[in-house]
């Protein structure tokens, strides 16, 4: 395995900075995410230092921590989706996990460190398509080849000439002509896709999972046992029917994975998450405790309460962003330059409640601003993947044509505004609940409105949402 350090390990994240200025990924980020620019400058700065830190001498090269973030507003203003759209514009490995996951019953240490386990097991996802990808026109000249041997059974495509005397021999060569005609005209047919519902039998390869007979066991098991034992495990060997689409999939990746390095797979998987990775700490004010100033005391016995538990978490959440190294079953795991952002409403504890140490590993604070109604206007009309932009295509499907007019768009913002005002803030997730009720009719009736067209306008809004927003007890509850 190169080290951490060496330019090939380093190659794919330089490719990908260089292109990303913070004025771009900021750019990049107003196309999905409306508002919040505090926020997307943060990220943005934290991603080029990760460009700015390879390119210093190699001497202080590592010395320089990555800038971690703590993102400070209420639910639904965007925290997790600027993290997740900056983690696939940069193809960096992202996990999103739940700090209050690691305070459940029977909560032990070993478990934060899952959480980068599983941001390996993502990277790993990501360089194997890429990989697979780079050759995937070799794999699919092998597809092909064994697609037509499962078509056309018989002499194959390399099988050698019997030693007959003359008759036989020309008996044989005749035969063989005929089989490679036939052959060579299944190839054209396949080609052109005339043989996509074919049915044929493959075998498929299948190897038990251990993490899934001992999850259903409920059992656990450390990651080096858990290596040694995959290994034990015998192979399947299964003949299934398959359509001959359905079973190109299945042989590409069967031919994929022989062409493929497993071991330069983990060793690149490793170094984009050591160099690029981005964890996602969500929840991170409700293991905040009242006792956070005094630096973590607590402990002791099995009776000590939510905070024991809190602290316990915090203090093992500690060395991972500190940066520690974390065993895997592709090898260790270096979590010294992994992106930490980390989330929180901070509605009853403050970030001053959390371990002195645990603050002073996320230097970056941002705070994300509530949402007002201008807001969800623009949410409702701007980005990419804006909500009304969704139903539109939804139901497009269906042969049904929609169209949103301003008025209705103010209307949905509007209310949205003032249910999050007068009951509890849910920022735009609070819009999804509304546009599902205003077009409960049509979604249900699309199928039986094909070439029909739907203009949806405030007046429209107002009463399909009339006797919700009437009765207040009914809107807290649907709304």
């Amino acid at each position: 395995m190169a080290h951490a350090g060496s330019p090939g390990r380093r190659s794919y994240n330089r490719r990908v900075m260089e292109q990303l200025t913070p004025r771009q990924i900021v750019a990049a980020l107003d196309k999905y995410i409306v508002g919040q620019a505090d926020a997307k400058r943060a990220v943005a700065v934290a991603v080029r230092n990760r460009w700015r830190r390879q390119r210093v001498p190699e001497g202080m090269r590592q010395d320089v921590s990555p800038k971690n973030i703590l993102m400070i507003g209420p639910t639904g203003v965007g925290k997790t989706e600027i993290a997740r759209r900056l983690a696939g514009l940069t193809g960096a490995p992202f996990i999103k996990v739940e700090a209050t996951k690691y305070t459940e019953v029977g909560y032990h240490g070993r478990d934060v460190e899952s959480m980068i386990r599983d941001l390996l097991d993502t990277s790993i996802a990501l360089v194997r398509d890429e990989m697979t990808e780079s050759v995937k026109e070799p794999a699919g000249r092998q597809v092909e080849e064994r697609l037509l041997d499962y078509l056309l059974p018989g002499t194959g495509r390399a099988e050698p000439a019997a030693s007959l005397d003359e008759a036989d021999g020309d008996e044989t060569d005749d035969a063989r002509h005929k089989h490679a005609r036939t052959r060579e005209k299944l190839r054209e047919q396949l080609r052109a896709g005339a043989l996509e519902d074919r049915t044929i039998e493959i075998a498929v390869e299948d190897r038990a999972s251990v993490v899934g007979v001992l999850g259903q066991a409920g059992m656990e098991m450390d990651v080096e046992f858990q290596s040694m034992f995959e290994k034990m495990l015998p192979t399947q060997r299964q003949t299934r029917r398959l359509s001959v689409a359905e079973a190109r999939k299945v042989l590409l990746a069967q031919e994929a994975e022989k062409l493929i390095d497993k071991a330069k797979i983990h060793a690149e998987a490793i170094a984009r998450v050591e160099q690029s990775g981005i964890v996602f700490l969500d929840e991170i004010d409700k293991v905040a405790t009242s006792e956070g100033k005094s630096g973590g005391g607590g402990g002791g016995g099995g009776g000590g309460g939510p905070d024991v538990s809190r602290q316990g978490v915090q203090r093992d959440l500690l060395p991972i962003v500190e940066g520690s190294t974390v065993v895997t079953k592709y090898g260790p795991v270096r979590t010294d330059h992994i992106l930490f952002i980390a989330a929180g409403a901070f509605h009853v504890s403050r970030p001053a409640d959390l371990m002195p140490e645990l603050q002073g590993r996320f230097p970056i604070r941002v705070e994300l601003s509530d949402l007002t109604k201008e807001d969800f206007v623009r949410i409702l009309r701007e980005p990419r993947n804006a909500l009304t932009k969704q139903t539109v295509a939804l139901l497009a499907t269906e042969g049904v044509r929609v169209e949103w007019t301003d008025d209705a768009v103010e209307a949905m913002a509007q209310l949205a505004f003032d249910v999050n005002r007068r009951d509890q803030n849910i920022g735009a997730r609070r819009l999804y609940t509304i546009l599902e009720k205003v077009l409960e009719e049509v979604s249900f009736d699309a199928p039986e409105m094909a070439g029909q067209s739907v203009i949806i306008d405030a007046a429209y809004v107002r009463r399909r949402l009339a006797d919700v927003v009437k009765d207040e007890d009914l809107s807290r509850f649907i709304l």
